[in-house]
């Protein structure tokens, strides 16, 4: 029976530790310093799931991982317990300007050669589909007609962890600060109050703080934790069949029953580790608010009835996620630095990052190899929000 420490009960740790119980008989511990996930990015995540991506390999991500989700209650049930995440398919919508539709058609061309189920509408069109859409200074819009969508993030990460229990898991309430290492193995993981914890392999699956666990191996992991603000939005207006729409400004907005969700990337002036509790209602008023009314005129009418404020585990090397060994450690590996769509794509890489622990192929995750960071081999993706 092969032993596994993973460090991080996220999600992508809890599933990484569900798929190596589940399906490959692991005895595994799972490390969190905090068991109450408070400021995790699996507690804070919009929870949302696409396969509109520039990469190839988020696009394969991403419907193995839907796929998962439309059965989670199966895959994941724990007796009579099975899981409900309410997921839904509205799609995502990008809308380009005259300026971005070369490119918008560009990433359409990779989408369908991929097969992700996309349709590029023309004005007209958008104005027929979604007659609340202001469409006046768009050239094209791409929407998703199925496998995109969003669902309850918090509940997936609560199903993987109860599974991984159940399957005979452990978390342990502890924090990694170091590694016994003897040539190119760890042979322990070293905690903050003394103990120890052995194993065959070790994981590190930390999210936003998994930069200096790997540099205690000798290996620059380039993630740092990027502030991302989300307002909840009251407002009278109906925006049926509304998808998540992604305006050229690069903001965004969503519905949520009778509620409107809406926010942008992570700001670039922003330092890594900005205090989520900082947010930034002054970029609501002067942007946020004027772009949301002149795209939905009906949203003019709204008022911010709450907010939160998420980190994003931000891989600067090239905004993708790292998932695989470790350069240079024979039993280290890591999932982590998945730049703001690690939510949507941990079922896909913990049951890939578990047989590949289990010495088995694991070809969805092998692009994200962290080797390509020796390498100089970036894999951009262009399509972050």
């Amino acid at each position: 029976m092969i032993k596994v420490t993973i460090l991080g009960g996220g999600v992508m740790g809890a599933a990484t530790a569900c798929f190596l119980a589940r399906d490959h008989g692991a005895a595994v511990t799972v490390v969190e310093r905090d068991p109450s996930y408070a400021r995790a990015s699996s507690s804070l995540s919009l929870s949302s799931i696409r396969q509109q991506f520039s990469q190839p390999v988020n696009m394969a991500l991403s419907r193995w991982s839907i796929e998962f989700l439309r059965r989670v209650a199966d895959e994941l049930a724990v007796g009579d317990d099975r899981p409900a995440l309410g997921l839904v398919e509205p799609g995502y919508l990008y809308l380009a300007t005259p300026a971005g539709a070369p490119t918008l058609r560009e990433l359409h061309a990779a989408q369908r050669a991929e097969g992700v189920d996309v349709a590029l509408l023309n004005p007209d069109e958008l104005a027929t589909r979604f007659p609340w859409l202001a469409v006046d200074d768009l050239a094209l819009g791409s929407l998703g007609l199925s496998g995109e969508g969003w669902f309850d993030g918090p509940a997936l990460h609560r199903a993987f962890r109860r599974k991984a229990i159940a399957c005979g898991a452990r978390f342990v309430a502890a924090e990694a600060v170091g590694f016994d290492i003897a040539g190119d193995r760890v042979t322990a993981v070293r905690c903050a109050d003394g103990s120890r914890m052995g194993g065959d392999a070790v994981v590190i699956a930390a999210g936003a703080w998994s930069a200096p666990l790997g540099a205690a191996l000798g290996v620059t992991l380039p993630v740092s934790a990027r502030k991302r603000d989300v307002f909840v939005l009251e407002t009278p207006a109906a925006l049926p069949g509304c998808p998540l729409v992604i305006d050229p400004s690069g903001f965004w907005f969503r519905t949520e029953g009778s509620l409107v969700l809406a926010g942008g990337p992570p700001r670039g002036e922003d330092a890594d580790d900005t205090p989520l509790d900082a947010i930034d209602l002054g970029q609501f008023d002067a942007q946020l608010w004027p772009t949301l009314a002149a795209r939905v005129p009906a949203l003019e009418a709204l008022r911010v009835r709450s907010a939160w404020a998420g980190y994003y585990e931000m891989n600067a090397f090239d905004h993708n996620g790292l998932a695989g060994r470790l350069p240079g450690c024979a039993n280290a590996f890591t999932a982590c630095g998945f730049s703001g769509h690690g939510m949507q794509q941990a079922p896909a890489v913990g049951h890939s990052m578990a047989r590949l622990i289990a010495g088995l192929d694991a070809p969805l995750i092998e692009a994200l190899t962290p080797q390509r960071l020796l390498d100089g081999r970036p894999l951009i993706e262009a399509n972050v929000i």
